[in-house]
């Protein structure tokens, strides 16, 4: 077992269960955007999303908002908000709600005015349920093998955004759940929240970065444990193991690790914007000839 993760990546699974075998080996430090063309049929059909000043706006292609956008005002302005709404299939990362939220994140990307990312759900009790299953079930296997890249390219676009971005964890985060909370730089959990990277439990594998980013959060040897046991913790324990950065009570709304997301983001707004007023008025010298 201990040379599991690194053996994967050159290994077939013979079944078509496995999606996310031979996908542990990772480059983070590029994101693979070719893949996303070949998710582009599988992508189809959800609404496009288009920024304009101070709010989300929707083309009216056909499809469900599952993934929105909210610019706060104000003191806030900078702080945007990305909030995860596919309320009856509780966040699950289905073919529409990748395709709305990797728009999202390549235009968050050249926003020169956002400043803080906050990733929020709008579904009471969960963050982000993981992957699609019933959704998984109907492709074939190349079609899986696509949608599992796309995915995994995703959370790399979120993991090299410019910005800081924060994870607010009121609920579960379960398998690609979490490993979009670990794509982002900081994590706020409610105590109640219950997280974990549950794929070998049904047969998978993280694929979307997971096996590669959660050493980096608790170590080697921890991240292993989880992974091969598919154990879920609560916020307070994950804090303790340093998968998050603050762990809060929830409150009667249930939204507690937003507000302290959101305090956080306010915390960091008056540096970034002194970076970058003090980059602007200091551009780089350029190098001798």
């Amino acid at each position: 077992m201990a040379a599991l993760i690194r053996g994967l990546a050159g290994r077939r699974c013979p079944s078509p269960r496995c999606l996310g075998a031979g996908l542990f080996r990772e480059t983070l430090g590029r994101a693979p955007w070719r893949l996303l063309r070949g998710t582009a049929a599988l992508l189809s059909g959800a609404g496009r999303t288009l920024l304009t000043s101070g709010r989300a706006q929707h083309t009216e292609a056909p499809g469900p908002v599952e993934v929105d956008l909210k610019r706060l005002e104000g003191e806030d302005n900078g702080i945007v908000e990305v909030l995860m709404r596919r309320l009856k299939a509780r966040n699950a990362l289905g073919h529409v709600f990748v395709s709305q939220m990797t728009e999202l994140v390549s235009t968050l990307a050249h926003e020169s005015l956002v400043r803080v990312v906050i990733f929020r759900s709008l579904v009471p009790g969960v963050f982000c349920a993981g992957a699609d299953l019933k959704e998984r079930a109907l492709m074939n296997n190349t079609e899986a093998d696509l949608f599992v890249h796309g995915l995994r390219s995703l959370m790399t676009q979120i993991a090299l955004l410019p910005m800081p971005s924060i994870a607010a964890m009121d609920g579960v985060a379960l398998g690609g759940g979490l490993e979009l909370a670990l794509a982002c730089d900081l994590r706020v959990a409610a105590c109640s929240a219950q997280m974990g990277l549950i794929e070998t439990t049904r047969g998978l594998l993280p694929g979307a970065g997971g096996s590669q980013r959660l050493p980096r959060m608790v170590g080697v040897t921890l991240a292993k444990e989880l992974i091969f046991t598919g154990r879920r913790v609560g916020g307070q324990t994950a804090l303790e193991m340093g998968l998050v950065n603050r762990a809060v009570d929830q409150n009667e709304a249930g939204d507690a690790a937003y507000r302290e997301a959101l305090s956080l983001a306010r915390e960091i707004l008056p540096q970034v914007l002194e970076l970058f007023f003090s980059a602007s008025s200091h551009p780089p010298t350029p190098p001798p000839p």
